[in-house]
């Protein structure tokens, strides 16, 4: 696709304030695809008087009429979904299978789920004498990562819109080119000028202006914990309504009785899927003591299908392959055991990382603690169930997991005991409607289905 020169603001392209620009790179080749607007704090001002302009109109227009627009804007992702898969793997570096049907394909089906929602969902209810009304918070700064471009921003902008709110997007430097062909589809899909902006630009500049603006009544950040930290500062300091979405260090945990052979390949595609680069990723895979030699050589066996290039794409920038391998060798350093991969670069160019996993790796290491957000996999073992559960909640995140038993009872019950938003039982299968965020340092608030639309309401009750 062809890189926008300037800003989506009020319903048009525009030209940004400074002449300054991003470089957007391939990491699969390393050469540079195109250069986006590095937006100002007065380019975020303008989309955000866009925005509050817009906001009246729009919280006002009837449920239906939002649904069908924010249909539109799903049939505008389905029919160019195609050139969002190839936008994501040029700019992210996916590989193109898992392009289509995650990084494009998702976004249809959360879209979709929010155009039903805008049409069916209760902004009002009965309580004895009051009635409670459910009203749009008013303008959204959308701050959106670079690891599921597209995904991330149809989390929060198809809720916002859904709710009545107007949305001020900063996507992540890296994949810029992504939001600029959402913006194409809002455009086609004819929604209110105003209704939706994009400004294009970096993190400390762009993104710190709008989490700033006093013009923004709701902040949703979806990044690392350090970044979502500052961002809750800043939003509390002006009280103003935050949802953060932030890191992971989920566990995926084995009990004895379970399918060994099916949880450790599950666990290992989970982890190797977008090169390591999910929130959400299993990177903790705890089995019991007595399965740990078989489970150790079923994740070998599991991870050599994984050929770099192929089924695993580069990391997004040369800064996270540094820091990726940096924990690799930190894991060794530690005395964890490399049993596949290692910090060796594996293709000559590009910012690949080897899929890793590491044996004998105990809770207090490093590769056990802390997010590394590539390809490598930690491999703990436990000593009975209560171990288990406090290696899994011995972290200071707590956004996702897995648990795997003999039967669901067994495998529900560990589940309700883990500090996670989200528990996968035997392989439970992804669904667009079921809330998703974290207990403690993963973050606050939650995204999908009706419980991340009402992350965008107000609350106001009137007595009778």
């Amino acid at each position: 696709m062809q890189a926008q020169r300037g800003m989506y603001i009020g319903g048009a392209w525009r030209p940004a304030e400074g002449q300054d620009t991003i470089a957007v790179v391939n990491p699969a080749d390393e050469q540079v695809i195109g250069y986006v607007p590095a937006g100002t704090a007065a380019d975020v001002d303008a989309a955000v008087r866009a925005a509050r302009d817009a906001f009246p109109g729009w919280a006002a227009t009837p449920q239906a009429e939002r649904a069908a627009l924010i249909g539109a804007l799903r049939d505008g992702l389905a029919a160019r979904k195609d050139e969002m898969a190839q936008t994501v793997t040029a700019e992210l570096g996916a590989p193109p299978a898992l392009a289509q049907t995650v990084h494009a394909g998702l976004p249809v089906l959360v879209a979709g789920s929010y155009a039903e929602l805008a049409a069916t969902y209760a902004f009002e209810e009965k309580l004895g004498n009051s009635t409670v009304y459910f009203e749009p918070v008013g303008v959204v700064g959308a701050i959106t990562p670079w690891n599921y471009p597209l995904h991330q921003i149809v989390a929060k902008v198809a809720p916002a819109l859904a709710a009545g709110c107007t949305v001020v997007l900063k996507p992540a430097e890296d994949t810029p080119l992504t939001a600029q062909l959402f913006a194409q589809v809002v455009h086609e899909a004819g929604l209110p000028a105003g209704v939706f902006n994009l400004v294009t630009g970096l993190g400390p500049v762009a993104g710190q202006a709008l989490a700033e603006h006093p013009g923004v009544d709701l902040v949703s950040f979806t990044g690392s914990t350090a970044v979502g930290r500052q961002i809750g500062a800043v939003a509390g300091a002006a009280i103003k309504r935050v949802a953060l979405e932030l890191g992971g260090k989920s566990a995926n945990v084995i009990l004895p009785g379970a399918d060994l052979a099916k949880a450790v390949n599950v666990g290992v595609a989970n982890v190797m899927s977008n090169s390591g680069q999910t929130c959400s990723a299993w990177t903790r895979m705890l089995v019991h003591r007595d399965s740990n030699d078989e489970a150790v050589s079923l994740a070998v066996d599991a991870v050599a299908k994984y050929a770099p290039g192929e089924r695993v794409g580069p990391l997004v920038n040369a800064k996270q392959q540094a820091r990726v391998r940096g924990y690799i060798e930190k894991g060794v350093e530690e005395g964890a055991r490399i049993v596949a991969g290692g910090p060796e670069s594996p293709l000559g160019k590009g910012y690949y990382v080897s899929p890793t996993v590491f044996a004998d790796v105990t809770p207090d290491m490093t590769i056990a603690q802390e997010e590394i957000f590539g390809p490598v996999l930690s491999i703990l073992r436990y000593e009975d169930e209560a171990d288990a559960l406090r290696i899994a909640n011995g972290t200071v995140y707590g956004l996702a997991g897995a648990v795997w038993a003999a039967d669901q009872e067994t495998a529900t019950a560990f589940a309700r005991g883990m500090d996670a938003g989200q528990v996968d039982i035997n392989g439970g299968r992804f669904n667009p409607l079921a809330p998703f965020g974290g207990y403690k340092q993963s973050g606050v608030g939650r995204e999908l289905g009706p419980h991340g639309l009402a992350e965008y309401l107000h609350t106001k009750s009137l007595q009778h």
